[in-house]
């Protein structure tokens, strides 16, 4: 049995939280605010610190703060760019996802547009349904396409 799972503390407590789990708290954050109809930097704001839950990255923390920050600059392009689909349609998982993938594709400067791809990928795989991974990837494979483009005018 792992020594985590013997003392009863979650994995992340006392280690380094990696960028791959602070991306997916970043994408279970903003889903439990869109869910609950909340802001999620309100919600993180009432977790960081807390001792109920795991600590908090500050990647995840730079993660939930670019997206609400330029929310709308991603939602329109993702209206653009996911043929067919329009926001509310949408599984609520996959468009946290895709905001999160898209910040990180357009803003996070130290993350590969190939990295920042394939990580949403991932963590549709982790998250949402079967089809989700090839929906995500489009999405923002036809993003990456322009990336260049868009990093310089937005």
């Amino acid at each position: 049995m792992a020594d985590s799972a013997k003392s009863g503390k979650s994995p992340n407590r006392g280690g380094p939280i990696s960028r791959r789990q602070a991306r997916k708290r970043a994408v279970e954050m903003m889903y439990e605010a869109a869910q609950r109809g909340a802001d999620a930097v309100t919600l993180l704001a009432d977790r960081v610190g807390s001792v109920e839950v795991d600590p908090i990255a500050d990647y995840t923390i730079s993660l939930v703060e670019g997206v609400t920050g330029r929310k709308a600059q991603i939602d329109e392009l993702l209206s653009e760019h996911a043929q067919g689909w329009t926001l509310d349609r949408m599984p609520p998982v996959d468009l946290a996802v895709l905001r999160v993938g898209v910040y990180e594709l357009l803003w996070a400067t130290d993350v590969p547009d190939p990295v920042a791809i394939d990580e949403a990928v991932g963590l549709a795989k982790e998250l949402s349904t079967d089809d989700s991974p090839r929906f995500v990837n489009g999405v923002l494979g036809r993003i990456g396409t322009i990336a260049d483009r868009l990093r310089a005018v937005l």
